[in-house]
């Protein structure tokens, strides 16, 4: 058997199918990444590790001269966060729900992602959390909205309060005094659901727009590409006129949304496809331009052409190179700008959670880590803010980051994690 020949493993009662020799000894991260050849075309790696949870006085590992604490556990899977202006945090709490298998690889991928916490019942709620004595840990729990569909963006614009539904924009009526969402929400928009699920929100800085990210409903256009018209994009919606168009295109799976403050571009990290090996091509962090394509699902990075796609060389031609590599399938997802003295030592820059890769030889991502930015551009190498989400034999995960957000005090970053049911809070030592 040749050090590319695939292997079938069995790991916790669930089929892991490996293919050696893929992963490279450096990860695609940079403005300029060394991007392997796609390798041959064949069946897709699978790998996850069993969700475990947070033992009592268990905890990520914060970077030297920080320290984490819980700031809330016993949620059921949290993954977005906003805060209100009083300081309340609100927690999307949410999740992915099995489709039904159509081959035998989507039966190893749905039992993979099951055992891994990934797949269940969705709570379709939205919790507030409270910290009024400033402890760093929430004191109050309770319900902001519920019996809401996979729940996951939230914006405050005004007197109104929008909510990123799998399958729309919805939106409520706001009481700014009480800072609580009354009332029947109204859809603004529709929205496939299925595939990619997730619908962030992002209002703009003159509130008069807010910005969706919308994910593909397959890999590469399995099912067709009409069935992926309205998806993998960044969706512009006027809440003047109620317009809603798609601003960029091309983006596989867009989650994260935030504004970069110097130059006032819209920034959004992005999931990238699957089944070409362990770092091609890597997500990636980049600016979103306005009438933008980048590539998927016809190519790539700078135009790398996928030869598994029926092509458009016009497309491909105008495609946009992201502006930051972010390793493969490190499932980057959460994103928000991050002021220079937010935490100790570190510049302006943006922090992104890492959910965790299931598709790969050797798991990457499971941390949060921080960008540097000068001048409105990335400005160095990542930082690992976060770590210490997976055991070490990588068998089991204690949890997955997804979202984050600077923390009321403006001197901490919270972290959802979906797996271990918390938020953990990052801040000075």
């Amino acid at each position: 058997m040749s050090v590319l020949a695939k292997f079938t493993s069995i790991v916790g009662g669930v089929m892991v199918l490996l293919r050696r020799g893929q992963t490279p000894a450096q990860q695609a991260f940079g403005a300029t990444p060394s991007i392997p050849p796609a390798r041959e075309q064949g069946i897709m790696t699978l790998k996850m590790p069993s969700a475990k949870g947070w033992e009592p006085g268990h905890k990520p590992v914060a970077a030297p001269g920080l320290q984490v604490n819980a700031y809330a556990m016993g949620l059921d899977h949290p993954r977005w966060l906003h805060v209100l202006d009083n300081g309340d945090v609100l927690v999307a709490e949410s999740s992915n729900k099995a489709r039904k298998p159509r081959s035998f690889m989507d039966h190893a991928q749905v039992a993979t992602m099951r055992r891994a916490g990934a797949l269940g019942e969705s709570a379709n709620r939205i919790t507030r959390l409270s910290d009024p004595a400033g402890t760093g840990t929430a004191s109050d729990s309770r319900v902001f909205l519920q019996d809401l569909n996979q729940p996951f963006g939230m914006a405050v614009v005004g007197d109104r309060f929008f909510v990123g539904n799998t399958d729309g924009v919805v939106a409520f009526a706001f009481d700014t005094a009480t800072q609580q969402a009354v009332g029947a929400g109204a859809k603004l928009v529709d929205f496939k659901p299925g595939g990619h699920w997730t619908r962030s929100l992002l209002a703009s800085q003159d509130g008069r727009k807010l910005y969706a990210g919308v994910g593909s409903l397959s890999n590469i256009g399995d099912q067709g590409m009409e069935a992926e018209e309205g998806r993998a994009a960044v969706w512009e919606l006027d809440l003047d006129t109620g317009a809603a168009r798609i601003f960029a295109g091309g983006l596989r799976n867009a989650v994260g949304l935030a504004w970069e403050p110097t130059t006032g571009a819209l920034w959004t990290v992005v999931n990238e496809r699957d089944g070409l090996g362990d770092e091609t091509p890597p997500d990636y962090l980049t600016s979103v331009q306005d009438g933008g394509f980048y590539g998927w699902p016809y190519s790539y990075w700078d135009k790398i052409v996928d030869d598994r796609v029926p092509q458009d060389a016009g497309l491909v031609a105008r495609s946009i190179t992201p502006d930051y590599a972010l390793g493969g399938h490190t499932a980057s997802l959460g994103l928000c700008w991050m002021p220079a003295g937010t935490l100790p030592g570190l510049p302006d820059g943006m922090v992104i959670g890492q959910h965790g890769s299931w598709n790969r030889a050797k798991l990457s991502g499971y941390k949060v880590v921080f960008v540097p930015f000068e001048n409105g551009r990335p400005s160095g190498p990542s930082v690992d803010l976060l770590s210490g989400f997976l055991s070490d034999d990588e068998k089991q995960s204690y949890g997955r980051p997804v979202g984050v957000v600077v923390g009321p005090d403006q001197r901490s970053i919270l972290v959802a994690d979906d797996v271990g049911n918390a938020i953990w809070r990052i801040s000075a030592a």
